[in-house]
């Protein structure tokens, strides 16, 4: 018998955090599933580690890499009648975070659910609050707007099979898919309890790149859409000055006010940058994203295990 779900997991270098995912995932009440991970070319122990649990272990080399690929493959080892996606590093907050996910698929207009996030000690203030603001504590059982976050949700693997992720995008291949599900009549599910802790420990430098690539891929999403110079400088002002009065409520005002300042700069200003963008993803730019700085030469990487992925 095939499991009910399968689980894959996206992972490089995270030898620090696969460990309490997988044991998360064996403490669930849904015994039922099936675990691969797919690994971009680890170079410490994520692979070691995660072959100590029940796991299936697919490859991807780094120079293939893309968000919406390395999904296709890990799915398409996939037995389960759901997929479940979780990031390498993310674990689940309680044992019925399987089952919460799981259960929105009763109702067979749902194509999609995906659970709630929280930030981890070392998550910025200006992240936690992006957190309870895309993710509140309220069910959302039937919704019709095609956001979600792969770095904790489920989907069908019959409509996958319609339609697998799209392996051109620099991000967002997970609101890509909940448009077309959403275009095709389906419903998304948002299922608050199926909570997860999101651990993010990023350098500015990723933060930057992280909405850069995101906003490259939401250009292509949605052609006509735009973010200008005039709504770099309000959304920066309004977010910034909303999280500060926030830090200011919580009396913790003076130790975050320069990392609120500078996170939503690095958000908005890559979010800006990534629409004046225009050309192909070029090699050079797929290194920029995905890669450590340190990581390639002047040569294209043959050793799978050489580079390192800023996933």
């Amino acid at each position: 018998m095939p499991p009910r779900a399968s689980i894959v997991i996206r992972a490089f270098n995270e030898a620090q955090h696969i460990g309490r995912l997988l044991d998360g995932i064996q403490q669930q009440t849904q015994k039922d599933v099936e675990i691969i991970l797919v690994d971009s070319g680890s170079t410490d122990d994520t692979v070691a580690i995660a072959q100590g649990f029940p796991i299936r272990l697919v490859t991807i080399r780094p120079e293939d890499f893309t968000f919406g690929k390395s999904l296709n493959l890990g799915i398409a080892q996939a037995k389960g009648e759901f997929v479940v996606m979780a990031s390498a590093h993310v674990y689940p907050v309680d044992e019925y975070w399987l089952e919460k996910l799981l259960a929105p698929f009763e109702n067979n207009a749902v194509a999609l659910s995906y659970g709630a996030q929280r930030g981890a000690d070392t998550t910025k203030f200006s992240e936690h609050q992006h957190f309870f603001e895309w993710f509140p504590k309220e069910n959302n059982p039937l919704q019709e707007h095609p956001f979600c976050n792969n770095a904790n949700a489920a989907i069908r693997r019959s409509l996958w099979q319609q339609h697998p992720y799209d392996e051109t995008l620099t991000g967002l291949e997970d609101i890509a898919w909940g448009s077309w599900a959403v275009e095709q009549g389906h419903k998304l599910a948002y299922a608050a309890e199926a909570a997860i802790i999101h651990v993010h420990n990023e350098r500015p430098r990723q933060v930057y790149n992280r909405y850069r690539r995101e906003a490259i891929a939401l250009k292509q999403i949605l052609p006509k859409s735009k973010f200008s110079l005039r709504y770099f400088i309000s959304h920066y002002l309004r977010y910034a000055i909303k999280d500060l009065l926030a830090a200011f409520r919580q009396r913790v005002l003076w130790r975050q006010f320069l990392s609120i300042l500078q996170f939503r700069l690095l958000q908005y200003w890559g979010t800006y940058r990534g629409y004046q963008h225009a050309g192909p993803l070029t090699q050079e730019l797929k290194q920029t994203f995905y890669y450590s700085p340190k990581a390639l030469g002047p040569h294209k990487p043959s050793n799978p295990k050489s580079p390192v992925l800023n996933q």
